[in-house]
């Protein structure tokens, strides 16, 4: 084996696979046996992330950065003048089992550019998965970026072997990826999403019946959305990613602020930031409508279309809905307190129960876990409270904004490397 030569394919696929966000393990269920290697159980796997937000605890490449497809967004596309590489079946396999003895990873997350056709890139994607599990008996980890256009029978089979399958739509909408990547079709992504979601509800079905039912991507599906590349506003962007939510069954959805790489007309100037505020504020829309009950009309309209970038959305709504407030924490039902700003799900749980037993107080709502610092505007006590009079003050904003400072740089850093 040439060891120079297989350092430089590994920094070079590498570093184009950085730019996929949608690498999250949890949710895995397979665990360790007798002779086996590997745990990729639900309690999940350690990342380490970069300061971006990119998570770089997996290892984490492209198969080849080889592509028939000129996306102009991407690093990878056919026209770019780039060093290209690709990675065999075996080398893919040997780094994987090496890199993990040495607790240099905790799984695989593999993605590829297009060489030849879908179905070609897609059988030695499967190939690797196959070959961890059933010659090197590898239970960890194992997330598969699953190819548009792909047969059913190849994802059918990429499923048995991998713990979780994303398929990225790329830019929200289907205009945009005309746009960009005009030889893409936006049909071909969903195809293999439907039928993973299918299969899921199959297996869960079956394995009701037969205990012994073979897994079926245990840690579901997931996707990802280039933000900024092109002109969509937030609203366009929450809305798809609340229909892939409710028609495709996915665990996730992220957002990747996009990182200008190439000159090209139709893109930002290289020169453009990375959006990194602007993603945040999407994952905090995104975790509003999973988890504390938000629309995604209520988060943004159309005379609004864009999320405020100074405040976190669920501050944001409360801001626009003042009349909704003060809520009394004593007798609000729990969707209410749920949408108090500085009170999250376990908070709202634990003021559910607690309340019950004893008069609750600001005290109480600290310990509870509460930013109190945000909430103390927004409740009421059955005792009173004070910080109520700043309710209506044309100020609040400022108020609640004062001294505070984003952990969000203007800065973009690279993968982090694994030597």
């Amino acid at each position: 084996m040439n060891f120079d030569r297989l350092k430089e394919k590994l920094e070079i696929l590498a570093d184009a696979a950085k730019y996929d966000v949608s690498c999250s393990s949890s949710g895995g269920s397979r665990k360790n046996k007798k002779g086996a290697l590997g745990d990729s159980s639900a309690s999940g796997i350690c990342h380490t992330y970069t300061e971006d937000g990119r998570c770089v605890s997996l290892l984490k490449i492209l198969l080849t950065n080889h592509c028939i497809y000129d996306c102009a967004y991407c690093v990878s596309r056919s026209s770019n003048d780039i060093k290209r590489a690709a990675f065999t079946v075996e080398e893919v396999v040997d780094l994987t089992i090496n890199f993990y003895r040495r607790n240099y990873i905790e799984g695989l997350f593999l993605s590829s550019g297009i060489f030849k056709n879908a179905d070609t890139t897609m059988e030695r994607m499967v190939r690797v998965a196959k070959k961890l599990r059933l010659e090197e008996n590898f239970n960890g980890y194992i997330h598969l970026k699953s190819i548009p256009g792909a047969s059913d029978e190849l994802m059918q089979e990429a499923a048995l072997y991998a713990d979780r399958l994303s398929v990225n739509l790329e830019i929200p909408t289907e205009s945009g990826l005309k746009l960009l990547a005009p030889e893409k079709n936006r049909q071909d992504m969903l195809n293999p999403m439907k039928y993973i979601q299918n299969g899921i509800a199959q297996y869960k079905d079956e394995k009701k019946l037969f205990r012994k039912t073979p897994k079926f991507a245990p840690a579901g599906q997931s996707t990802q959305m280039i933000v900024g590349a092109t002109n969509e506003n937030d609203l366009q962007i929450i809305k798809v990613a609340d229909h892939f939510y409710k028609n495709f069954s996915l665990k996730r959805v992220y957002y990747s602020g996009y990182v200008p790489v190439l000159e090209d007309k139709r893109l930002p100037a290289l020169t453009t930031e990375v959006p990194m505020l602007r993603e945040n504020r999407l994952y905090q829309s995104d975790w509003l409508m999973r988890f504390y009950g938000f629309k995604a009309e209520e988060i943004l309209d159309p005379n609004m279309p864009f999320l405020d970038l100074e405040v976190d959305p669920k501050l944001s709504w409360a801001l626009r809905h003042l009349d909704q407030f003060p809520v009394n924490l004593q007798t609000a039902d729990y969707q209410m307190i749920l949408r108090i700003p500085g009170i999250g799900v376990k908070t709202a749980q634990k003021i559910v129960s607690a309340r019950r037993f004893q008069v609750l107080n600001m005290d109480h709502l600290k310990k509870l876990g509460a930013a109190v610092n945000r909430a103390k505007y927004f409740i009421d006590f059955n005792a009173g409270n004070a910080f109520l009079k700043y309710l209506t003050n044309q100020n609040l904003k400022k108020l609640l904004i004062g001294g505070s400072s984003s952990k969000f740089h203007n800065q973009f850093s690279q993968q982090l490397t694994l030597f």
